[in-house]
């Protein structure tokens, strides 16, 4: 679906799509009404979906921008590798299939790379778009809501050394030299249909630092993300954070973390947050900020102890 000469794209924006053709289109234009002098292509990885999705992306296929892949096998890394692989841009920019990209998105990331040839990965702010006639409820403290997307370091541009503050997935770039370098990312890690695995872009930007790149936070490559009425409830959240801890356990195990000391590490996550939530007891947004960080530590030691089960089995 590209006219593009392969020679003349800066910056491949890939999104991958599992059965989200609700808010699909909007992502989709949103990329495709970039403004600004770099040149660019959208890439629509499509996760085995079964909805509209193609018919979503076959309406805009005209656009001499676009391109469409069906990849078979499910999982939130597979999707981004095989968008990486198809990409003919030296900058791979992530978007989310329920996001809305700034019209300047792709312009501000691909200058701050050119301005930065030490940076590896950068990624900017993300707001929440909440649905029609729904406030934020009261049990959501700022720090849940990243688990709705929201990311928001400030103004000013933040070189990142904790890899725990590494940019959200939905609004993630990184030079494709570096993916190829680092081996892309691991398929172990990521989300898989409803296994809510994550830490996939935490992890690569953990190995990019050790291997002396920078990662950078730049507010103005600004992203705004729909938070779906079903994600609205405690239930998603607990399992939202269970997910979490099995997935900082495959996570430690990747990088040869894994032992009798995980045990210790989420005991003491466990009890901190227990402790936490009964210290802000009429606080609603702490009390549950904390007991769903508690509750994530199960999820985390219970993939311990049977990890350890099995090798000593």
């Amino acid at each position: 679906m590209s006219d593009l000469p392969t020679s003349t794209i800066q910056i491949s924006a890939i999104i991958c799509t599992h059965n989200r053709d609700r808010y699909l289109g909007d992502a989709i234009d949103s990329l495709l009404n970039q403004q600004g002098s770099v040149d660019y292509e959208v890439i629509v990885v499509d996760n085995a979906s079964t909805d509209r999705t193609r018919e979503i992306v076959k309406t805009r296929q005209s656009q001499p921008h676009l391109h469409y892949v069906y990849e078979p096998t499910m999982g939130l890394s597979v999707a981004r590798n095989t968008g990486a692989q198809t990409a003919k841009g030296q900058i791979l920019a992530y978007l989310d299939d329920d996001a809305i990209a700034s019209p300047q998105w792709l312009q501000i990331l691909n200058q701050f790379y050119k301005d930065h040839n030490d940076v590896a990965i950068a990624g900017g702010k993300v707001t929440l778009i909440w649905p029609d006639g729904v406030a934020p409820p009261r049990w959501v403290s700022v720090e849940m809501s990243g688990c709705l997307g929201f990311y928001d370091l400030g103004a000013e541009v933040v070189f990142i050394d904790n890899p725990g503050l590494t940019p959200r997935g939905l609004n993630y770039s990184m030079r494709r030299a570096v993916w190829t370098q680092m081996g892309g990312f691991d398929s172990q890690l990521g989300r898989v249909g409803k296994r809510l695995l994550s830490n996939e872009e935490l992890q690569m930007t953990e190995r990019v630092l050790e291997a002396g790149w920078r990662v950078a936070y730049v507010p103005e490559a600004l992203v705004a993300h729909n938070v779906a009425p079903e994600r609205l409830c405690h239930q998603w959240f607990l399992n939202r954070s269970w997910w979490q801890g099995i997935s900082e356990y495959y996570r430690e195990q990747l990088s040869g973390r894994q032992g009798v000391a995980q045990i210790n590490r989420g005991s003491e996550r466990l009890i901190r947050g227990l402790y936490r939530s009964i210290k802000y007891l009429n606080d609603p947004a702490l009390r549950f900020d904390n007991f769903t960080y508690a509750y994530g530590q199960i999820g985390y030691l219970s993939t311990v102890l049977r990890g350890l089960l099995a090798k000593s089995g």
